[in-house]
């Protein structure tokens, strides 16, 4: 009888222990569950290249990691570099089967009054004539053709006013939020005739800065890379129903125009002009298999032979591969201060963690691998109180590794200043039985 009651009293401790334990264990809280906000894109490289441009920015194609930036989050005419999103709903509007190549539009009243302005880059469209949407998709990318970019934007939304709220969406679901857009092609409210955006300003123009540019080229490239098929022609005819009109592209740094270069074998994207945006580029190069994306606005444009805006794209690409290597941090390599997580009902109160999958990351000349710094973070879906609830296999995703670099900022398209990436567990850990779980418990509460 004496050794049940003092069972009985052992147990009542054991679950106060437990109670005590839980309790304390949920005041301390998850182990680094804190988000971070995005940061502001300060200049970066500026200082070795100081580009003749309002504003100009660089990044890695895949990751968004920012390679150089002047002005970046200046909001600024662009004229034609517009026609990049209305490109990109135009394309999703084929893939969602809402549009086909082949399909043949008569372009609206609007649009074709547009084409006919022989002060603007346009292919004439001829009133009440039919042309394949395959058509009006090279003259907009090929010649920046304003009409055909006009008529794309009514098939897809069935007005303009329609497309123009399209563009404005699809601008804040890529979290593009500080742009203005009244038209299709990048021409100002009154050079768009009866396609005016009601209750828009004869001078209204879009603008967006160099991030948000960047922005919609990665996503442009990512989503539909089809588009660098088109974009790469030097030149292509245009019927318009009586005759051609020879289409050169606009981008003179495409291979055997004016601006080419042999170490830099651009195929991509937009240019864009006017009296207020200036010579734009958004451009886009892939060598030595990796691909980056730059946006110069506001270059200078002193007549239509200048080169100025390819001229501070060459010195941009230039910068970019002669000042940094493509480096790829392998998975399994581990970072000190960063190489554990602790383990809630584990076999082993801590878990070692490296890095899940491999990593690629720009670094400048001169920097090591051995200057890359991490903090690690649980996976808050896998917490339990004071650690990652056991049982965990080897291999699996337990939370993610910010990395940062001594001697070099990290920066990126969507606001973070670390490379954050997946962390794995590099072994087993099982979940440790009751009575190890009681015991940890109970020596918990006295230890306090």
């Amino acid at each position: 009888m004496k050794f049940f009651k003092k069972m009985k009293k052992t147990t009542a401790a054991f679950g106060v222990a437990l109670a005590f334990a839980g309790t304390f264990a949920a005041g301390i809280g998850a182990f680094n569950t804190t988000s971070v906000a995005a940061a502001e894109i300060k200049d970066m490289g500026t200082s070795e290249l100081n580009l003749d441009v309002k504003a100009g920015l660089a990044v890695d194609a895949k990751s968004g990691q920012i390679l150089y930036s002047k002005n970046a989050e200046q909001v600024l005419p662009i004229a034609s570099l517009s026609k990049l999103l209305t490109v990109y709903l135009v394309l999703q509007a084929i893939h969602e089967g809402k549009l086909s190549w082949n399909q043949k539009i008569v372009p609206d009243e609007a649009s074709q009054k547009v084409s006919q302005d022989t002060n603007l880059s346009n292919v004439p469209l001829k009133e009440g004539h039919a042309y394949t949407v395959k058509a009006l998709y090279q003259a907009t990318l090929i010649y920046s053709a304003n009409g055909a970019a006009m008529a794309l934007g009514n098939a897809v939304a069935g007005s303009h006013k329609g497309f123009i709220d399209m563009m404005r969406k699809q601008a804040q679901k890529f979290g593009i939020n500080d742009a203005k857009i009244y038209t299709a092609n990048g021409l100002s409210s009154s050079e768009v005739g009866d396609a005016k955006y009601p209750g828009a300003p004869d001078n209204a123009e879009n603008e967006f800065s160099a991030k948000d540019m960047a922005i919609i080229a990665q996503r442009l490239l990512k989503d539909y890379p089809e588009v660098l098929d088109t974009t790469k022609i030097t030149r292509m005819k245009f019927d318009n129903g009586t005759d051609q009109t020879e289409m050169e592209n606009w981008n003179w740094m495409l291979k055997g125009l004016a601006k080419s270069y042999t170490e830099l074998p651009v195929d991509g994207l937009k240019t864009g002009t006017s009296d207020s945006a200036g010579a734009c580029f958004v451009a886009t190069v892939k060598k030595d298999g990796h691909r980056i994306i730059t946006v110069v606005l506001g270059a200078k444009h002193t007549s239509q032979e200048d080169l100025s805006r390819f001229e501070e794209t060459q010195k941009l690409m230039s910068y970019v591969f002669n000042n940094y290597n493509y480096t790829t941090l392998k998975a399994g390599m581990t970072f000190k201060g960063a190489d554990s997580l602790p383990v809630h009902d584990g076999k082993e109160l801590t878990t070692k963690v490296a890095l899940k999958d491999n990593q690629d990351v720009w670094l400048k000349n001169g920097v090591q691998t051995t200057a890359i710094k991490a903090s690690v973070k649980a996976d808050k879906k896998l917490y339990e109180k004071d650690g990652l609830q056991a049982p965990l296999s080897k291999g699996q995703s337990v939370g993610t590794l910010a990395l940062s670099i001594k001697g070099q900022d990290l920066a990126y398209l969507d606001g973070a200043t670390s490379l954050n990436v997946k962390a794995k567990t590099t072994s087993e850990v099982k979940k440790a039985n009751i009575f190890v779980i009681g015991w940890r418990a109970v020596k918990g509460l006295f230890n306090k």
